[in-house]
């Protein structure tokens, strides 16, 4: 896929992938569903779900080092600042030749790369982040679109980002 395919695809999956309600429950329901899915898989990856600026879920699963908190952290706040994935901003920078730098952000704090995926809820929009640290960026992405998929029963095929070319 081209790097506009791929944003293409990423603006569906924010579209299709909203919530008619989001609550405390249903964040840890959302981080228990990637814990278990990584953990079938063998996949050492960190696992954070937050509502506004609440962590309400987290996992570090074998294989995670404590870079994958700071990953989480600085993909997280793409998300949070720009409701949208992060994977999207970071191909959207690239796409334009820009940095984070560039937006006047600081690489320390934000990270525009896959992995952090918007929790909208319909009506009202962005109200958190779910968020996956250890795989290659696009996995990272395509597993948190995954749980999302699952959680509101939406056909991942149609929704999952291609190899890339």
């Amino acid at each position: 896929m081209t790097i506009e395919q791929d944003l293409s695809r990423i603006a569906e999956q924010e579209k299709a992938l909203s919530f008619d309600a989001f609550d405390l429950t249903t964040a840890w329901q959302l981080g228990k569903l990637l814990q278990e899915l990584a953990t079938e898989r063998g996949l050492g990856i960190a696992i954070d779900v937050t509502l506004h600026s609440m962590p309400v879920f987290y996992a570090a699963l074998p294989g995670v080092t404590p870079d994958n908190v700071n990953w989480v952290r600085r993909k997280r706040n793409m998300v949070l600042r720009y409701f949208r994935s992060s994977y999207a901003s970071g191909l959207k920078l690239s796409k334009d030749g820009k940095t984070v730098e560039d937006n006047g952000l600081s690489g320390a704090d934000y990270a525009p790369h896959g992995g952090s995926f918007p929790i909208n809820v319909k009506g009202t929009g962005c109200i958190g982040a779910v968020t996956v640290s250890g795989l290659p960026q696009r996995d990272d992405h395509n597993l948190a679109v995954e749980a999302l998929a699952l959680m509101l029963a939406k056909d991942l095929d149609t929704l999952r980002l291609d190899p890339p070319l």
